[in-house]
């Protein structure tokens, strides 16, 4: 197939030769084209509908201002869990003083360690790293705090026995008797066999006799109740304090007393003013321990510290 066309501007005669297969290309070209731009024009237009559709907007605002509260609530989280990291590590470390407390006074009552054993790692192996703390994740930091919150139970209530076991060998060291009974003065008489001072025969002296001052401090040695105050026979002005487990302490040839039955006394408290009533041949405290109503030699008493 020839096509002929004529140029007006130079006044030529040109041809065009257009086979079959040239013909079928061109006539394909002229349907695809067409439908391919009319295509792309709706999908344009659809796009530009979407973009443009209220709902869709409000949508997007949606879920931009999702996006952006759930950020805020990931930083704060993150803020707070370092708050708490840091609040848990301080914890940790009066755990770890009061461990160091509990091995000073376990030392210092000197008790068995092995009942009060504070140095005992922690069922982790101890106190978490800080490195490690800051980038804990919750379940873990809530693992931490519920270990340690045994731990200081378990430390509070070994303690708390401590404490009981310390009262208790304190308050038992107050109630025996320790010490001599006078500020000033000395030893004039020992406990056991002598010659009486007024028979010259061989007795038994149930006492330790300090001599000293008259109207000087007679003082108990170790704390209880009054339960004697007053005149007894061969003893003068006598003082008698029961302490408890079978101790009892007596003070006699006081020229006056300062005490009377039922007074709670500590050790140290003054009783009397040192005399010589009674059998006695001049100023001094006749002084006597009894356990479980017997008497018994006060020197190691005494000599106690």
């Amino acid at each position: 197939m020839n096509i002929v066309f004529l140029s007006h501007s130079k006044g030529h005669v040109g041809s065009v030769n257009i086979n079959r297969n040239r013909l079928i290309l061109i006539a394909i070209s002229a349907l695809i084209i067409p439908a391919a731009m009319i295509y792309a024009g709706y999908q344009w237009g659809n796009s530009a509908q979407i973009a443009s559709d209220p709902a869709n907007i409000e949508m997007q605002i949606e879920l931009a201002s999702q996006r952006e509260e759930l950020n805020h609530v990931v930083s704060e989280a993150d803020r707070h869990m370092n708050s708490l990291s840091k609040q848990l590590g301080k914890v940790q470390a009066r755990v770890i003083r009061l461990d160091a407390l509990g091995r000073r006074l376990t030392k210092i009552a000197k008790l068995d360690k092995g009942e009060f054993n504070f140095d005992e790692a922690p069922a982790q192996g101890g106190p978490v790293s800080s490195e490690h703390l800051q980038s804990a994740s919750v379940p873990d930091f809530m693992q931490q705090l519920e270990e340690l919150s045994r731990q200081i139970d378990s430390r509070g209530e070994q303690l708390s026995v401590l404490e009981t076991m310390m009262m208790s060998n304190k308050l038992q060291k107050k109630v025996i008797p320790t010490g001599r009974p006078i500020s000033k003065g000395w030893m004039s008489s020992y406990y056991g066999m002598r010659n009486d001072p007024f028979s010259g025969k061989r007795e038994h002296h149930k006492g330790i006799d300090f001599a000293g001052k008259d109207g000087s401090s007679v003082n108990v040695v170790a704390s209880g109740v009054v339960t004697w105050a007053s005149e007894r026979y061969g003893y003068g002005n006598m003082v008698e304090v029961n302490h408890g487990n079978g101790f009892t302490t007596r003070y006699g040839h006081n020229k006056k007393i300062l005490v009377k039955v039922g007074d709670k006394v500590a050790k140290g408290d003054k009783l009397a003013l040192m005399g010589s009533t009674g059998r006695s041949t001049g100023p001094h405290v006749h002084f006597e321990v009894l356990k479980n109503g017997r008497n018994v030699n006060p020197t190691k008493y005494v000599n106690a510290r």
